[in-house]
């Protein structure tokens, strides 16, 4: 019996009073969620045509298994929902809580616990894992000999600090007395790479450990039949292209685009600070410049992972060739014999490292580097092509089945020669008769305040700016009566004040109450968002106290952190706080998710 029959002829034995319990639990669920009760229910129903006998108590098999997550733009989330669902699958008792859910003085009760935790940028933890790492980095955790753990750690080889998060709370429940389950799991932006092997191995210690024999329950007749209105991260939506603009200057120096995209027919959903994921090609004239460096042809087939195509295609669709990654300047060390390069990945030279992965993009280091290559090495050797993912800058209570993006084309001169950035190129660049995949990628910890009466305030220098578009039209749609109050800057308010029609007519009609302004080229001292705040500190700090949420987008590497001490300043010097004080008190925000963040 197919999933559709089947599912078909279970609804139909159900009253009406059941039926309608079913579709309250599942309102609202996302596909993960649904997924995982899924797998638990054919569990149940397995287990119970086999003897008649109900899934047994967490008593009876041991322990629970608490699945943890830390989760920025959705990735740890979703490896943790699955790895969930199978451990339910196989009998387990399981707990699936996002970090900043989860009561810290539960840590010490714990007796099997999974992490699964990404870092984000300079060795940062995601904001929904922000205290709980502190806390247990730091001198209150308990002692746990009681504990046995694994540790998945996602992060992006491109930086510097590669999965610091994962390995730092690795060691530290080693460190506090605890045993390994399995060990440290390091996923790179190929995610399931890695999270598929090490969660099929942490789950059989997990089961080991808990006693549990019961086999894992074969549910894959109820994944999701394809149909237009499952499109997923694997299965994307080709969404035509309605509008795609300018909205800077011509001499503005640099190429920021609004693009509008259709979603009709795809029943996809979003809601204000969601992201919108992307799946680019590359650009053909940075195939063409791979081509003549490694001297190759484009037309050579390639098989690699049981997939035989041209190079060409290998190239512009499968590979990720504008991100320079810690794996790739080895590979061409070695392949070069080139020992100076092959010492820039000592943990002595971060720095060097550091300035390397940010100045460099893979064509520069074949440039500098040659050796002889082999279109299967060179397949081989580069990482796979991944999603990119945007802040949607549209509520879709507003423009209806459509998506808007805000995004800067990445194009320039370096090293003697012109560079691209992949999906910015592939969107910047897409024409009316073109579509691109794309699918929706949830942000739940970055979402406007359900209580529409509370206060919003907005910091969204540059295409930061994006979400804060959404929020402001789905304000005025839900006609929220809390006040709104926005902070953006950019270079040159008359070259780049990115939509700045827009803001002046919500100024107008009340949708927006308050708009601070810093532009750091229109006079002789620049001027950024954080002077904004300091400057308006005595306001903001009152909008706080009186129960704002607090919302910030854009660059992590620099503009997040100098917001955040600029917050610091404004509680030290309008609310009597001490530094460390303040320090808390943002983290309490963070904690009790009036202070949100969406960087990059």
């Amino acid at each position: 019996m197919n999933a559709v029959v089947a599912t078909q002829t279970g609804l139909a034995s159900l009253d009406g009073d059941k039926l309608s319990a079913l579709e309250r639990l599942a309102d609202g669920l996302g596909p993960a969620e649904l997924y995982w009760i899924a797998a638990w229910s054919a569990a149940r129903a397995e287990r119970a045509q086999r003897g008649g006998v109900l899934p047994p108590t967490a008593k009876a098999v041991g322990d629970r298994l608490t699945v943890l997550y830390g989760s920025q733009t959705g990735q740890a989330k979703r490896i943790a929902t699955q790895l969930a669902a199978r451990a339910e699958a196989t009998g387990l008792s399981v707990r699936l809580v996002r970090a900043d859910g989860y009561a810290q003085r539960d840590l010490a009760k714990e007796t099997h616990l999974v992490v699964v935790i990404s870092t984000q940028g300079d060795a940062e933890p995601p904001d929904d894992a922000r205290g709980l790492v502190e806390f247990i980095l730091g001198k209150r955790a308990p002692k746990l000999p009681g504990l046995r753990y694994s540790v998945l750690g996602l992060g992006d080889s491109s930086y510097p600090q590669f999965c610091a998060i994962g390995r730092q709370l690795d060691e530290r429940f080693a460190e506090l007395g605890g045993t390994r389950l399995a060990p440290l799991g390091e996923a790179d932006v190929d995610v399931d790479a890695v999270a598929g092997p090490w969660s099929e191995r942490a789950l059989e210690q997990a089961r080991q450990a808990l006693g549990a024999s019961t086999p894992v329950a074969r549910v894959a007749t109820l994944q999701p039949v394809p149909s237009r209105a499952s499109h997923t991260r694997e299965r994307p939506f080709a969404a035509s292209v309605l509008d795609n603009q300018a909205i800077v200057a011509r001499d503005a120096g640099r190429d920021i685009r609004h693009v509008e995209l259709s979603l009709e027919g795809s029943s996809l959903h979003y809601e204000p600070g969601d992201a919108l994921g992307v799946w680019p090609e590359n650009p053909a004239a940075l195939v063409d410049q791979w081509l003549s460096v490694l001297k190759l042809d484009g037309e050579q087939p390639v098989r690699h992972d049981g997939k035989e195509l041209p190079l060409r295609r290998w190239l512009s669709h499968e590979r990720e060739l504008t991100r320079l990654s810690r794996p790739l300047i080895a590979a061409v060390a070695d392949a070069s014999g080139d020992s100076e390069l092959a010492n820039v990945l000592r943990s002595d030279q971060a720095s060097r490292l550091a300035t390397l992965l940010a100045d460099q993009q893979p064509i520069d280091l074949w440039r500098q580097h040659p050796a002889a290559w082999s279109a299967e090495e060179l397949v081989s050797t580069l990482r796979p092509q991944t999603p990119r993912l945007y802040s949607i800058a549209s509520s879709q209570k507003a423009v209806g089945d459509e998506v808007h993006l805000t995004g800067a084309v990445v194009d320039y001169l370096a090293h003697g020669e012109r560079h691209w950035g992949a999906a910015s190129s592939f969107i910047g660049g897409a024409g009316d008769d073109q579509r691109l995949p794309v699918f929706i990628e949830e942000n739940e910890p970055f979402r406007l305040p359900k209580d529409a009466s509370r206060d919003v305030i907005m910091i969204g220098p540059g295409t930061g700016v994006a979400p804060f578009r959404a929020f402001v039209q789905e304000r005025r749609e839900t006609g929220a009566d809390g006040r709104n109050w926005l902070f953006f800057g950019n270079r040159q308010f008359p070259r780049d004040f990115l939509y700045q029609i827009e803001w002046q007519a919500a100024l107008r009609d009340g949708s927006l109450d308050r708009l601070d302004l810093a532009f750091s080229r229109d006079g002789d001292a620049k001027v950024y968002v954080q002077q904004r705040i300091r400057e308006q500190g005595r306001e903001l700090y009152a909008w706080l106290q009186d129960g704002a949420h607090l919302y910030v987008c854009g660059d992590a590497n620099q503009m997040a952190k100098d917001v955040h001490a600029a917050l610091v300043d404004v509680a030290v010097t309008h609310g009597g706080q001490s530094h460390e004080q303040a320090r808390e008190w943002l983290s309490a925000l963070l904690q009790q998710g009036r202070y949100a963040r969406d960087v990059y």
